[in-house]
């Protein structure tokens, strides 16, 4: 008998609480937007209109970020496990329905990217053919992109990743949703395929089963990380005031329409590499 999925809810935000396992099956039954917040991103959460509705609007948020579940821990003296990106990537390569030809789609944010992953995708079992990825251009303040549309409704997968920069992934997410005519399960996964395929650094297992990619990562390029990661520590009072509830949209809000990268090595902007984030 399969179990009603459990949620626990932080920052206004329903995230799931459930081994990546449980939550890739989850998803795949059920589809639907599934984001993955990172620390530096979730910090915004009062600033960013955007990207908080994006996440409000998802049908699934995995607790991701290392600093974000030790806090809430603390705080409420609870004990809801991190599930990684990386976790939840391997699991869902892992799935015979996904492994499938036609299964999936992948829109990858530069052309380096998509051919590393494209290899590695290839050289661990799924083989895909050119047309089932996406090179996904530079998106302006309104994300809207109709050859994607018209591209994953030709092929109508079960799974669309996205692989793109954080605060970019989620917005592009709550676009396919809204405006496809079915209803696959939309992955922002970030960097974590990166992880896997040497595209961005390789991260250990026992270093993500640790909650460490984030330092493994400030050490494999400390002028592009350190910053991003020392940032997210202004999450730490957001949720000490907030807990569980959404805290209140700021009066000027400061857009990540700002800067509209999404390659998952950009520093932290909120098009910050969503990576699989790990912080």
């Amino acid at each position: 008998m399969i179990q009603p999925p459990h949620f626990k809810r932080i920052l206004g935000i329903s995230f799931l609480v459930c081994s990546a396992g449980e939550a890739v099956g989850l998803v795949s039954r059920a589809g639907g937007l599934v984001v993955m917040p990172s620390a530096p991103a979730l910090k915004n959460l009062p600033y960013d209109p955007d990207y908080r509705e994006a996440l409000l609007e998802a049908d699934f948020a995995i607790p991701d970020s290392s600093l974000m579940v030790i806090l809430w821990n603390l705080i409420q003296f609870d004990r809801i496990p991190k599930i990684s990106g990386l976790k939840y990537l391997r699991a869902l390569i892992s799935e015979q329905e996904f492994r499938r030809p036609g299964s999936s789609f992948w829109v990858m944010p530069t052309a380096c990217a998509l051919e590393r992953n494209q290899a590695w995708l290839g050289a661990n079992g799924i083989t895909l053919g050119s047309d089932e990825f996406y090179l996904a251009p530079m998106y302006g303040p309104a994300i809207e992109d109709a050859e994607l549309l018209r591209r994953i409704e030709a092929h109508r997968p079960r799974h669309v990743v996205l692989g793109l920069g954080g605060g970019v992934q989620e917005r592009l997410g709550l676009y396919l949703k809204r405006n496809l005519s079915y209803r696959p399960a939309i992955h922002c996964i970030g960097a974590a395929i990166a992880f896997l395929s040497g595209d961005q650094v390789r991260i250990p297992a026992w270093v993500d089963s640790l909650g460490l990619g984030w330092m493994w990562r400030i050490f494999s390029n400390p002028r592009a990380f350190a910053p991003r990661y020392w940032g997210a520590r202004n999450l730490a009072p957001l949720l000490l005031r907030h807990r569980d509830r959404l805290p209140a949209l700021a009066v000027v809000p400061i857009s990540s329409r700002r800067v509209h990268l999404h390659a998952p090595v950009v520093p932290d902007t909120l098009s910050d590499a969503h990576d699989a984030s790990e912080a």
